[in-house]
């Protein structure tokens, strides 16, 4: 999906009860951004005023398969158009990323991940919002979390230790159905509260929080022997003279 499709789906009043509910994961495990340099990365604006009042900084990087839309309106750009796989920004920038939209469009998530790592600071942290594997949401493709691969919680934790990630909490959102009929919605926060107290497997994303793993094993490259056989000395008979 490009941005306009995201746009739209956010404008819409399933987009809007979705937003609300996935922002209110994130802000149980991040209820302030005090002093921290925040990056979004994929779409995560719907979800970056969170901290973007609190924060030193809060930039937004859209991948360029994606395409970009100014943010925040009516102020100064801060959403800008990248090479998810090689972001304009030095090592250990940022303490925080939000990734919305991105892992499960991307061609090569362990790239994007350790990308990802590169750029954030020793003791900074990731959030990771990803369609869950197992959910009503990912069965419909009128929702952006039906598109792209969604991910069970093992795969998930998989691709963030191979991208020297460790998960430290878990979440879920989205536990009401995809029905943008106004009974579904106005019983939204509901279903959010009957899914977490129930642990139901059936929520729409998967919110986890990771840290970056900042030793990580580097396997050593050996360098072969090289075999040289040893040369005995050969006397060659020398030629007669008439």
């Amino acid at each position: 999906m490009d941005v306009i499709d995201l746009r739209d789906f956010y404008s819409q009043r399933l987009g809007i009860v979705a937003r609300q509910l996935i922002n209110r994961g994130i802000r149980e495990r991040w209820p302030g951004a005090e002093g921290q340099r925040v990056l979004g990365l994929g779409y995560p604006t719907p979800y970056l005023g969170l901290f973007r009042e609190d924060s030193e900084r809060c930039i937004a990087f859209m991948p360029a398969s994606q395409g970009v839309l100014k943010w925040p309106t009516g102020r100064p750009a801060l959403a800008t158009l990248v090479d998810e796989f090689s972001m304009p920004l030095a090592d250990a920038a940022v303490d925080r990323v939000l990734v919305v939209h991105a892992l499960e469009m991307s061609d090569d998530p362990e790239r994007l991940l350790r990308e990802v790592w590169r750029v954030l600071a020793p003791s900074g942290r990731l959030i990771a919002v990803i369609p869950n594997r197992r959910g009503v949401w990912t069965r419909t493709d009128t929702t952006p979390f039906g598109h792209g691969r969604p991910y069970s919680r093992a795969q998930i934790t998989q691709l963030l230790r191979q991208t020297w990630f460790t998960p430290t909490a878990w979440g879920e959102a989205l536990f009401v159905p995809p029905v943008a009929g106004s009974w579904f919605l106005r019983w939204a926060m509901a279903w959010e509260r009957l899914g977490a107290a129930l642990s139901l497997p059936f929520a729409g994303v998967h919110i986890v929080e990771a840290t970056k793993q900042v030793y990580r094993a580097i396997p050593a490259n050996r360098e072969r022997a090289r075999l040289i056989p040893s040369l005995q000395p050969v006397l060659v008979p020398s030629s007669s003279r008439g």
